[in-house]
């Protein structure tokens, strides 16, 4: 497989364009192409697509999406980082930073895929082929399904447009769609991905309908949280008892059928050694067996690719210049106290999960500070730490890896891997049941398990799919959305469950100083008292986001209503639908 070029081509209005470092010096300057003459062959097609898989995502990826899917399900601890601190205290409004960053560029990729689809529909010449305006739309519809799954999960609801200029044109007096309307829009989307996407694709990073069905397994979980009784979305059908304690068995169903896709028919496969999972060496990181989809960075420095092409995170979660090349910001950035405790419930996660995604003292890195023979936690230097600092993402110097620079690295950030899609496979078949011993259920589950050295279960129960998939996905901006899902159906539970979570609580080695619980060598500070410093106590409220204050005010539709704290919403006008059950499984 080719290795993905990736060309930044907005066809509405000014053109940006950019690609892999050796390539980009090379391109002609494209800022004044238009609709009527980019879209003149498959390939055009496909590098006009491009832009969708990196630059358009980047300010969701620099900061919110740990912030939010690990900040505000209480992974991280960050007391001083204030793009963390006001999501895991229950304090951020809609001033809060990175706020405005996630909303402008989930609704930045609705609007490139929109302008995507318009042009390719519309403005293609007679040398496309009618394969490549399909797979094209279809890409977009993916992206912008995700995109919406995001939107509708975070603030209960969201603008649903599909035309871009539309949108700007009416933007000031739009008016909000419900949670279920905005999740709805986006299976549509995914569904028509599923259909219409290649089971391969000859550009490695690409997405192709297994990636689309992966999607739709978690989307098809999402929905039968929020859809009443066994049918499927009608518009009427809408949850209303957030603690009945069941869900749709038409979704549930669903997301099983999607997941089985998935898993039988795709060449999809776990990687055989976690830690691969998360390596300084890009060949095994990037594009692997078990990514499904990966937002995909450039290599290189900002000077040769330019800003929002490559990655920052490991930026962000390097605790110092040993380990993060240049910058590092990630030094009061840690596991929380409450995922330390997780990670050693089973003495194998030790060893394996938690080694690589969370730097303890005394573990051993032999990938860091390669010229002088490898890197310990606590030892080879002194961070000035009290905790443990974030492991995965992080990727060492440019001596290490070759191609770390300031603010940039070039491996990929993970939206969905196969584990995942056991895992969904496995809770679809849980469904509303107490546990299940099914055999194909088990099978997948545990090998997941079985991959981070962990014993295998005799049978599954949602406690166990939720330990699981907070340890194995630690750190990659999934586990708020775990917890949302559960609270579709089981809201109170969950409400009680992140307010006994020990949020903002300072540990360090097990000494005279830190004398509270123990556990594996750290140990709570004696000075912890629930809620935790500058926590607040989590309401039904918490469970969505405000819209930034800015969209406030350009658009008075998107303030809360003060009584719920919600938006006020209208029902979406869905047309027929384009794809059906026959057509997908």
């Amino acid at each position: 497989m080719k290795k993905l070029s990736l060309y930044i081509i907005a066809v509405a209005g000014a053109m940006l364009m950019t690609g892999c470092a050796e390539d980009f010096l090379d391109q002609e300057n494209t800022t004044n192409l238009n609709q009527g003459t980019f879209f003149n062959s498959d390939a055009a097609i496909e590098a006009g697509t491009a832009p969708l898989y990196n630059y358009v995502w980047n300010d969701f990826n620099s900061k919110f999406y740990y912030g939010m899917g690990d900040g505000r399900a209480n992974n991280i601890t960050a007391q001083y980082s204030d793009y963390i601190y006001p999501y895991t205290n229950f304090t951020d409004g809609s001033l809060s930073q990175g706020l405005a960053d996630a909303w402008n560029s989930l609704y930045n990729v609705v609007s490139q895929s929109n302008n995507t689809i318009v042009n390719i529909m519309e403005y293609s010449s007679s040398d496309v082929s009618e394969q490549a305006k399909i797979t094209g739309v279809a890409e977009a519809r993916f992206m912008r399904g995700l995109a919406y799954w995001y939107i509708g999960s975070l603030w209960g609801g969201g603008i649903i447009y599909t035309r871009t200029s539309d949108y700007i044109d009416t933007y000031a007096s739009a008016m909000p769609s419900s949670r279920v309307d905005v999740m709805e829009f986006a299976i549509r989307d995914m569904e028509f991905a599923a259909k219409n996407l290649p089971a391969t694709q000859a550009t490695a990073g690409r997405v192709t309908k297994y990636s689309a069905y992966g999607m739709l397994s978690r989307f098809y979980l999402s929905m039968a949280g929020l859809v009443s009784g066994d049918g499927r979305y009608d518009g009427t059908n809408i949850v209303t008892n957030f603690n009945r304690g069941t869900r749709n068995a038409y979704y549930l169903d669903a997301a099983a059928k999607a997941a089985k896709k998935v898993i039988t028919e795709s060449s999809a496969k776990l990687v055989s050694e976690y830690g691969d999972l998360f390596s300084n060496e890009l060949t095994k990181a990037n594009n692997n067996s078990e990514s499904l989809f990966q937002l995909q960075w450039l290599t290189g420095s900002t000077d040769a690719i330019g800003w929002g092409a490559n990655n920052s995170i490991a930026a962000f979660f390097g605790w110092s210049t040993m380990v993060a090349d240049g910058t590092n910001w990630g030094g009061a950035t840690y596991c929380s106290w409450d995922l330390w405790k997780e990670f050693n419930l089973e003495p194998g996660d030790a060893a394996v999960r938690r080694h690589y995604s969370v730097a303890s003292i005394g573990e051993v890195y032999p990938e860091f500070n390669k010229k002088n023979g490898g890197y310990i936690y606590g030892e080879t230097e002194n961070a000035g730490n009290q905790g443990a600092n974030i492991r995965k993402y992080v990727v060492g110097t440019n001596a290490d890896n070759g191609y770390s620079y300031k603010q940039s690295c070039g491996v990929n950030t993970y939206m969905m891997r196969l584990a995942e899609v056991y895992l969904n496979y496995a809770e679809a078949i849980l469904a509303n049941g107490e546990s299940t011993s099914d055999s194909e259920a088990l099978l997948y589950f545990n090998m997941v398990r079985e991959r981070a050295k962990v014993p295998a279960k005799n049978a599954i129960t949602y406690e166990d799919l939720r330990h699981e998939r907070r340890v194995e996905f630690a750190f990659e901006g999934l586990y708020w959305y775990d917890l949302l899902r559960r609270s579709y159906y089981q809201q109170q539970e969950v409400i009680n469950y992140v307010n006994n979570q020990q949020r903002n609580a300072s540990y360090g080695e097990t000494n005279a100083t830190y004398d509270g619980e123990e556990c594996a060598g750290y140990s709570i500070s004696s000075e912890y008292a629930a809620p935790g410093p500058s926590v607040s106590v989590a309401t039904e409220r918490n469970l969505v986001l405000q819209v930034p204050d800015a969209d406030q005010g350009k658009c008075p539709n998107l303030k809360p209503d003060p009584a719920t704290g919600l938006l006020v919403t209208i029902p979406y006008e869905f047309g027929e639908r384009e794809v059906t059950d026959a057509d997908l499984f």
